[in-house]
């Protein structure tokens, strides 16, 4: 079964028989919500309580083998009568449809047939348990009481889901385990203290009653992850197949498995060798400018030992340069202003988009910043955004601050905060929240009919969503943010820098060409990240495939979109109006962005 999905992709969309273009909004709506529903947690956080009477407010999804099969059969079928329609008779947003549904059906059996997460992957375990008992206690869509009892009726259950995932589970990668250790730990955290502080009153029995187990369970999997972590074996009743570290499963995809996912995850029609190549090249580019930028700045703070002639090349970039980022890093938070300067920073960026008129922002001010969930600490070490349900845009939108954890030593502390210092955390709330990800979805949750707004949003494309924050980032500075600072203009490509690697660090670590030191050095040498970003970073290219390249080709497709619009409407192309037009959209692929907005193609 392990190359299904590649056969299953190629099959013939040929049929003896067309279904009319008309019925195809009806096929579209139930895949939507047929899709959803095989995931009760990711349904009820999307604003999708009840379908087809199921309750999914009080479940968790079904991981077994036996639902696995029962979802792969219905996404085989989805595929035969999706390939029943003239794709070319489809209207132009039915057509844009039918293309993320394609897409979304060659991922999930990828996921099924190749990566085969439900049986390597414990953080999606993990993280699963961690969303279905968090989102109730944030996202108030009930009353508090009732919220709870769904909070506890899951935790019934997840003595079972556990049980479950230790039947499931086989030849884990040892950073897998360590990293679901980690945010499980979040998830005992969650049930023994955060959720627990909250209790209603006529509910404490109740909550009692149902932690228990649960915490026993989630205990008994951290020991389990903690000798798999260590690469020993893992001996446990009931777990099929005994898990010797990754003797049985590599966390690289491999040249042509990669190549596959590639191409349905990005929904691009460059190779990833096309993109590498072109990354390495921009790379070089980029490092160059900054040696432009940052000599005047040196000659100023630096006067005493001159730039640096006695250096050639490579070397003497450097030594430039990084002299310049060391200086502009000693401007930065300390652990305890961290989050209250993220939250000045979205006011300061909010004060600048209003100003300049780049888009229509949002009419309300539904966005609270939180420290990121400990669930998720291992995936967003530094900052995320979770969007508004899509059903229920009215419950508000969330951005993740990681906090410096207070047992930190300092240097692990000040490296992180020397990274993430004034500059470069103006640059994350620009991107996470301040024109990016959260007047992004804001748009997107305006979409109608409400199964097109759900699909564009669930199933979304990620260099659509990913590109866009760093497009908008460089559009912030170009239209003179901060008063054309040098400093942040650095620093913005220093992150272009950072965009470049994590596209040539995912293609290169996936398909087995590069080193853990390679990549290192990558990282630290040639795109000047503090130690602990990139041992962060590292670790999340062995964690996902296929995310991190999402950021370079986006921003890359953004700017070809725009330029395609701006030569298709002349005199007449406004910044503004291309920008409201684009998000308005959602986040369909960009080609067919491109398809939608001028017709032609890029």
């Amino acid at each position: 079964m392990r190359y299904a999905v590649l056969l299953f992709l190629v099959f013939t969309t040929c049929c003896a028989r067309r279904t009319p273009p008309a019925d195809f909004a009806k096929l579209s709506e139930e895949a939507v919500y047929k899709l959803l529903s095989f995931s009760p947690v990711n349904a009820s956080s999307q604003g999708l309580h009840k379908w087809n009477g199921e309750d999914f407010d009080v479940e968790l999804d079904d991981l077994s083998a036996r639902s696995i099969q029962k979802q792969r059969d219905y996404l085989i079928d989805l595929h035969r009568r999706l390939a029943a329609f003239d794709k070319n008779a489809l209207t132009p947003e039915d057509r844009a449809d039918y293309d993320i549904i394609d897409y979304q059906i060659g991922l999930s059996l990828f996921d099924m047939d190749v990566s085969r997460s439900s049986q390597h992957s414990p953080q999606s375990y993990v993280e699963l348990i961690g969303s279905a008992l968090f989102n109730p206690f944030v996202l108030e869509y009930a009353a508090k009481e009732d919220r709870y009892r769904h909070i506890i009726a899951r935790m019934e259950k997840v003595p079972h889901f556990i049980d479950v995932a230790r039947r499931q589970l086989r030849g884990i990668p040892p950073i897998w385990a360590q990293v679901a250790r980690e945010e499980n730990q979040g998830n005992i955290d969650l049930i023994s203290n955060t959720l627990r502080a909250g209790v209603p009153a006529a509910l404490k029995a109740d909550y009692d009653a149902a932690s228990g187990p649960a915490l026993d369970a989630l205990r008994s999997f951290d020991r389990f992850l903690d000798m798999v972590s260590k690469g020993k074996r893992a001996d446990a009743p009931g777990l099929r197949d005994t898990v010797n570290g990754s003797a049985n499963f590599d966390w690289r995809l491999g040249a042509e498995q990669y190549g596959t996912k590639f191409q349905l995850a990005l929904a691009t029609a460059s190779t990833p060798n096309e993109v590498l190549a072109d990354a390495e090249a921009r790379l070089k580019e980029v490092r160059t400018r900054m040696l432009e930028i940052s000599l005047p700045l040196h000659a100023t703070w630096f006067a005493g030992h001159g730039n640096h002639d006695d250096l050639k090349g490579v070397e003497r970039e450097n030594a430039v340069v990084r002299e310049v980022l060391d200086h502009i890093a000693q401007d930065h938070s300390t652990p305890a202003s961290y989050m209250d300067d993220a939250r000045k920073y979205l006011e300061e960026a909010r004060s600048f988009v209003q100003a300049k008129n780049l888009l229509t922002l949002p009419a309300g001010n539904n966005l609270q910043v939180i420290p990121t969930p400990e669930f998720e600490r291992g995936i967003y070490g530094v900052a995320g955004f979770n969007g508004a349900p899509a059903l229920e845009p009215q419950l508000g939108a969330f951005f993740w601050v990681t906090p410096i954890p207070p047992d930190w030593p300092k240097e692990r502390s000040d490296s992180k905060l020397r990274e993430y210092n004034a500059y470069q955390m103006r640059l994350i709330v620009i991107h996470e929240a301040m024109p990016g990800h959260y007047v992004q979805a804001e748009f997107a949750n305006n979409v109608q009919p409400k199964a097109r707004r759900v699909l564009r949003a669930v199933f979304g494309n990620g260099p659509y969503v990913e590109g866009w924050a760093q497009y908008v980032t460089q559009v912030v500075l170009d239209e003179g943010f901060m008063d054309h600072s040098p400093e942040l203009r650095i620093t913005l490509l220093k992150q272009e820098l950072r965009v470049d690697a994590n596209a040539i660090l995912d293609i290169r670590l996936q398909t087995n060409r590069m080193t853990d030191q390679e990549a290192m050095d990558l990282m630290e040498k040639s795109t000047f990240q503090e130690h602990e970003e990139a041992v962060a970073k590292l670790q999340r290219a062995k964690l996902s495939s296929t995310q991190l390249p999402t950021y370079f080709v986006g921003w890359r497709d953004w700017l070809r979109v725009r330029e395609l619009v701006r030569q298709t409407r002349g005199a007449g192309f406004n910044l503004r109006d291309f920008h409201d037009a684009a998000l308005k959209e959602g986040a369909v692929p960009l080609p067919v962005l491109a398809r939608l907005l001028t017709g032609k193609t890029l």
